[in-house]
This record gives structure tokens, sequence and C-alpha cells, in this order.
């Protein structure tokens, strides 16, 4: 689905236009593509809301929403390159975008989402673990798909979803490793061994050592044999 974001171009720069762009609801972006007349990118200074620039990374296709950007009387396809937000107050800064041609593939990174409960968690007790959160795919902007999900109802402990496992869509093609592991089912992590034998000791009446002195026994009989 394609946002609207209304745009105006800017003539002057540097750190106090910015904050006067701010203080007037807006903040700086730049616009990237198109052909200046020296050959070179074109590179063009616009001013943006930065509210309905967020609302729009929090819909459904987040950086990778396909943007209707009208600057001044032109309307142009455009995305999101990067942009940077206050560590503090985390509100928009900057934004970069870049023209795109809507008949022309492009590369882009989509999440990785999950459904379903998996085996290995529900009959086994282990956890999900994600290594990839993101992949890299190839399509038409139109095609650019919000996320791509994946099943793991039937991963049992050990078992895992690589990106070659993932059935694929005729809109688009991935452009990341088909061998990258996504996300796999672990084992929790052991208690450790001195956290084990105290809780056995503590549930041992007292006077009954018996397990702990037969615990010793067998490792020095090891250490018997390795000699």
């Amino acid at each position: 689905m394609e946002a609207r974001l209304e745009a105006v171009k800017r003539d002057t720069f540097g750190k106090n236009e910015a904050r006067r762009l701010r203080a007037k609801g807006h903040i700086p972006a730049v616009l990237y593509g198109g052909v200046a007349v020296d050959g070179k990118p074109q590179a063009t200074p616009i001013a943006v809301d930065p509210k309905a620039l967020m609302g729009i990374l929090r819909g459904e296709s987040g950086v990778n929403t396909l943007i209707g950007l009208r600057v001044g009387s032109e309307d142009v396809k455009v995305l999101m390159r990067e942009y940077q937000v206050d560590p503090l107050t985390r509100r928009l800064l900057h934004v970069d975008f870049y023209r795109i041609a809507m008949d022309k593939l492009l590369v882009v990174k989509v999440p990785i989402t999950v459904k379903g409960e998996a085996k290995g968690i529900k009959q086994q007790g282990g956890l999900l673990d994600f290594v990839h959160r993101e992949v890299e795919i190839e399509c038409l902007p139109a095609d650019i798909p919000e996320n791509i999900e994946i099943d793991v109802t039937e991963l049992m402990l050990g078992q895992s979803v690589r990106l070659r496992d993932v059935a694929t869509s005729p809109k688009w093609k991935p452009i990341s490793d088909p061998d990258i592991m996504l996300v796999h089912i672990v084992a929790p992590r052991a208690v450790a061994e001195p956290v084990a034998a105290d809780a056995a000791a503590a549930a041992t009446p007292a006077g009954e050592a018996e397990p702990e002195i037969i615990k010793k026994g067998k490792v020095e009989k090891a250490d018997d044999e390795k000699k």
C-alpha cells in the first residue's frame, strides 16, 4: 500500500536552519535520484512533517513503505534510504529518500516473522532462537512484502529453518545466501552443576550425606582409571 507525504524544497542549510525547521514542525530531508544538468546524481534538499513520517514508519511495511512524495507540483515515488532519531527523545531528526522507477527491480531487506508454536518448545522445553531477523530480496517496488512468514510448528529440538526452506513467491526472489539459518530450536542452558549439587544437598535430610559420598567415590575411581 502506498503512503502519501508532502514535502517542500529548501534552499538554506546548516544546524541553525535545521533548528528553525524543527521549531516550525518540520525536519530536514534530502531526495536523491534523477539526473542533474551536469550529469551527476541529483540531491534535492527538502523538508517534511516528522509526525506524518513517523506514522509511515510505524506502519506494517515500515521503512519499506512505498511513498508518493509530493514536492511542490511534482509527484515522485520514493523509498526511505535512512533516517536519524534523537537517542534520548526518539524524535526524527533527518531522513533521506531516493527516487524509484516502478518498472525496475530493486533490492530491499525484509523482516522475518514466525507463526505457530514449535513442538520443540511445547513438548521438549526448548527455546526459539532468531539467528537472522531479515533477509535481502529482489522485487519490483509494488511487490515489496511487509514480511516473510515462516511456520515453526513442526520444529523439534535442534531443528532449524534456513532461507532455502522458505517458500518463495513469483513476485520476489531471495538475494541473501540460501544457506543462512533464520531460526532454530535450542535447549535451555543447563543449570550449573554446583547449583544442582547445592539443591540436592538441601533436599537431603540431615545426616544422609550418602549421595554426595557416592559421587565423590565415582570421581575418585575415574581419576584412578586415568593414571
